[in-house]
């Protein structure tokens, strides 16, 4: 029995740093506050997110649609997080975030900024034929233990206008070609206002790879994203994305928790992934 203890330390030392590298990520559109809107108001469901937040437990959240306040509100319900991002209307508090939430215990912020999905990425704009501003902001994190380095973008693409998503989308991927010109593994998230049959999808797919195709978990949830707020719509219009590069995909969810009155926390669902390096 002696002899089994030094194996058997080791065996719990190696399970509970190989544990460790594992990192959720979740992306989540959670509806703009909209005062007007009494039945699927903010303040009715802003505590129900934060307990699926807590519950689920992702150390890096990309949300959409989320006002300054918003914002700040998830930020302090959330010991131990930061969060990166501006307002798109005028690049600091005004206007809708892509805000990226990030566990400060386990990662360290090394840069971030915003560029606006248009012609002009480096200033306020409005881009092709969308309705309205577009965002995407990115970081570039480094895991406290391990020291390695990834980066996280996050983005909404416009709802109306068809060229834009398909600028938008080749945008992005130009932006990280030059970013990560060392090739270091990254997610791109987001709600984007596509099928999975899209021309912007499809490229997206063949430059990153779709973390629900290569979930080696089987993929979990209802196959679309998209609710309306709707409790007895037909779960199956995929809006909202993971993509990745040189990350093992462990596992690729769509959650449909609910209130208890049954109603949707938010009109999408949140999309959660757990990655690892890739060996």
């Amino acid at each position: 029995m002696k002899n089994q203890i030094p194996f058997l330390f080791l065996f719990l030392m190696f399970s509970i740093y190989g544990s460790s590298q594992n990192t959720k990520l979740m992306t989540y559109n959670i509806k703009y506050d909209y005062k007007n809107d009494t039945i699927n108001n903010w303040n009715d469901r802003k505590e129900s997110l934060v307990k699926l937040l807590l519950h689920y437990e992702p150390a890096i959240i990309g949300t959409q649609e989320a006002l300054h306040h918003q914002v700040n509100y998830i930020d302090n319900a959330l010991a131990n997080f930061s969060y990166i991002g501006v307002g798109r209307d005028d690049g600091k508090q005004k206007g809708e975030y892509t805000a990226i939430h990030y566990n400060h215990t386990k990662f360290k912020l090394k840069t971030s900024n915003t560029f606006w999905l248009s012609k002009t990425p480096g200033k306020v704009s409005v881009g092709w034929d969308a309705a309205m501003e577009r965002i995407c902001t990115y970081g570039l994190f480094e895991n406290l233990k391990t020291k390695e380095q990834f980066y996280v973008f996050n983005t909404h693409f416009d709802h109306m206008g068809k060229k834009a998503r398909a600028k938008s989308a080749k945008l992005i991927y130009k932006k990280i070609k030059e970013l990560n010109n060392t090739g270091l593994p990254l997610v791109l998230m987001g709600d984007l206002n596509l099928k999975p049959e899209e021309k912007p999808i499809q490229f997206l797919k063949k430059k990153l790879n779709d973390g629900k195709a290569v979930s080696q978990k089987p993929f979990y949830g209802p196959s679309g994203t998209f609710n309306g707020f709707n409790r007895n719509m037909n779960l199956d219009n995929r809006i909202d994305y993971i993509f990745v590069h040189d990350f093992q995909v462990l596992s690729y969810i769509h959650i449909d928790d609910r209130m208890e009155n049954n109603k949707h926390i938010s009109d999408h669902l949140p999309v959660l992934i757990s990655l690892k390096k890739r060996d």
